[in-house]
């Protein structure tokens, strides 16, 4: 999914400097951005929040719906770029199209992963079908590309097939690493899990942790309770390292999302669809972007989404100001 804001605020992040301990738990409460023109889609986006920027590598999170498709045509983001990161797109209803420069054309359904690493630049559309499902609910994640790998070759995976459990009537779906000795075929490049949770009303299932790893808990349909927190729906609750596991419970039949990893500990500049780290590599990406959407298949970074006919999407001007690094978590 694309960042469709015509003015993307900065998302600067850095760890290298010692900084003061984080609070054990934090409250991201989402803010709504549409996505797309005068009937566009609405999502809420946790992911980066203003003062936390990212949970382990994963450093973008929005849920989207539910959305009535015949009112609003469901998803409609047209070819546009990435680089530096993975995106990971997850259905709870309806169905979505992804085409991107690979050639690859997948739809992605409920309990289904499609998973995109960009390296050093993609092109890719995402959109609703003409036949879906009258209902569109999910959610679009980013995970940020550590340096030894975030200029590697782009590469497109799909996985219809995940490892599941069931356990105190709840759920759970590993989307990516690893889960109560269950372990996704999903390809990561930093210790990562990502797995979903669906709790039906009045259960409580205590869900193990990596201690080691920084965890999120994003609710996406119906309010989550976590360590005495209420997670109101696309709102995501933060937990810092050491705990071993984390007890959930729900009022309402409720699917969320538990997220987590190793704290990222490199220097980032997020951007529009870019992940990178300086300015000047930001612009470089820009330039090829706008260059490759007014010659289609005049550049190597971007190659064009074969079998999209729409038109991409034009960056967004870059501000007055150089891009720079600030903490990954504000005091």
């Amino acid at each position: 999914m694309s960042n469709l804001e015509d003015h993307p605020a900065e998302q600067r992040v850095c760890t290298a400097r010692p900084q003061e301990a984080a609070p054990a738990t934090e409250l991201l409460r989402p803010r709504e951005v549409p996505l797309g023109g005068p009937r566009a889609m609405t999502v809420r986006r946790s992911l980066p929040g203003k003062n936390r920027r990212m949970i382990g590598a994963w450093c973008f999170a929005d849920v989207y719906g539910p959305t009535d498709v015949g009112a609003q045509h469901g998803m409609q983001v047209p070819p546009h770029p990435h680089i530096g990161l993975q995106t990971v797109s997850w259905l709870v209803h309806g169905h979505v199209r992804h085409q991107d420069g690979l050639g690859s054309d997948q739809l992605v359904r409920p309990g289904q992963l499609n998973l995109m690493t960009a390296g050093h630049g993609i092109a890719h559309s995402e959109r609703t079908p003409a036949q879906a499902p009258p209902r569109l609910h999910g959610a679009q994640l980013w995970v940020a590309l550590p340096e030894a790998d975030r200029e590697g070759p782009p590469r497109f995976e799909h996985h219809a097939d995940l490892p599941a459990w069931q356990a105190d009537g709840a759920r759970v779906t590993v989307i990516a690493g690893e889960v109560g000795g269950r372990r996704s075929p999903a390809r990561t490049h930093t210790p990562l899990m990502g797995a979903e949770v669906m709790l039906p009303a009045g259960t409580r299932l205590d869900l193990p942790l990596d201690p080691a790893f920084e965890h999120g808990v994003l609710a996406l349909d119906a309010p989550v309770h976590a360590l005495g927190h209420r997670v109101e729906a696309g709102s995501l609750l933060y937990l810092g390292p050491g705990p071993a596991s984390i007890a959930l419970r729900t009022d309402h039949d409720a699917h969320l999302l538990v997220i987590g990893g190793e704290p990222f500990a490199e220097d980032l500049v997020m951007w529009w669809n870019f992940v990178g780290r300086d300015h000047d590599e930001i612009v470089a990406a820009r330039t090829a972007w706008e260059g490759d959407r007014h010659a289609p298949g005049t550049s190597p970074r971007f190659s064009p989404v074969t079998g999209d006919e729409g038109p991409a999407l034009p960056a967004p001007a870059l501000p007055n100001a150089r891009l720079r690094p600030r903490p990954r978590h504000r005091e």
